[in-house]
């Protein structure tokens, strides 16, 4: 088989998404039953961290056990991409010896080149750029909720970061629209984005012109790793930028809150939205679990009957 990577989310089409989507329901439905499912049995994912993690730790370690495959875990002392040996050798080593590699690292140019050079997949755990398997659960997630994302309209509330780019990325493969609020200077840039075309979204210098009308709200820390050194820079910047009941109140009455996390009550969202009604942020953090189960088996196995 062809081997495929996961370094952004236009590395798919609209038609696997959709059978991703689906897969990633009928392998949490197992999960919830408690019925195993291992059709990765003897295969190994080696996980290299350069940047801290919680959920994407725990939701790709615990997957591959669950799928019936291993991990080998390296930390930055463990790895040193770049640093104790070129990129392209560690790639070449690494993947004679495992399956599976997923890197969380700071910029995408490292990623890209340890895909070039790799024998076995390669997925992006997060990059300054992009973060695709955050954006594949949100929309799991969507859809779990309130059916197909295609036609409605995303509200992205804040930082022009990694996570904007992947929306972007998404409303354009999969037919929806993103409406864009970002302090001046914090804007998402078209050409790192990696778009086409600027059809797939619109720019909203209020944040609260952005939140009229949207099926779903969401945002992401003021201050992303890599960027603390700006901390003080950025809480001024985007004081306005805080998702709030109000912007809530002019989205649809039915409208999702979402938040990839970590979150910080009272800077990028209100306490009130994120522990509110509408918001699915825990059932967000799960869905990390069962799309990349479903991410994992794809890349390894193709298409399942």
């Amino acid at each position: 088989m062809t081997i495929r990577h996961y370094l952004q989310f236009s590395d798919f089409s609209a038609d696997e998404y959709t059978y991703l989507f689906e897969r990633a329901a009928l392998i949490k439905k197992k999960f919830k039953a408690y019925e195993r499912h291992q059709p990765l049995a003897d295969r190994t994912l080696a996980m290299i961290f350069e940047k801290a993690s919680t959920r994407t730790r725990v939701s790709f370690e615990a997957g591959m056990y669950q799928l019936g495959g291993s991990v080998v875990h390296l930390t930055t002392g463990d790895s040193q991409l770049g640093r104790a040996e070129p990129i392209e050798d560690s790639a070449k080593v690494i993947s004679r010896m495992v399956d599976l590699v997923m890197i969380r690292t700071f910029g995408q140019d490292k990623i890209e080149k340890f895909a070039q050079h790799s024998r076995v997949p390669v997925i992006n755990g997060l990059t300054n750029e992009f973060h695709p398997c955050q954006i594949l659960a949100d929309i799991f997630t969507f859809i779990e909720h309130r059916g197909s994302i295609k036609g409605k309209t995303v509200a992205w509330v804040g930082d022009g970061n990694n996570m904007a780019n992947t929306w972007l990325q998404a409303a354009e493969l999969l037919g929806f629209t993103v409406h864009v609020s970002t302090p001046s200077g914090y804007e998402v840039d078209q050409a790192v984005a990696g778009l086409r075309s600027n059809d797939s979204y619109k720019v909203f210098k209020d944040p609260m012109d952005a939140c009229r009308g949207a099926d779903l709200v969401t945002t992401d820390v003021w201050t992303s790793m890599g960027y603390e050194a700006e901390n003080d820079a950025r809480r001024a910047a985007f004081a306005d930028w805080c998702v709030d009941t109000d912007m809530m109140r002019v989205a649809k009455p039915d409208a999702l809150f979402m938040h990839c996390l970590p979150a910080h009550r009272g800077e990028e969202v209100e306490a009130d939205v994120i522990d509110g009604p509408q918001s699915v942020v825990w059932d967000e953090a799960e869905n990390r679990l069962h799309a990349q189960k479903a991410l994992m088996e794809f890349l390894l196995l193709g298409k399942m009957l």
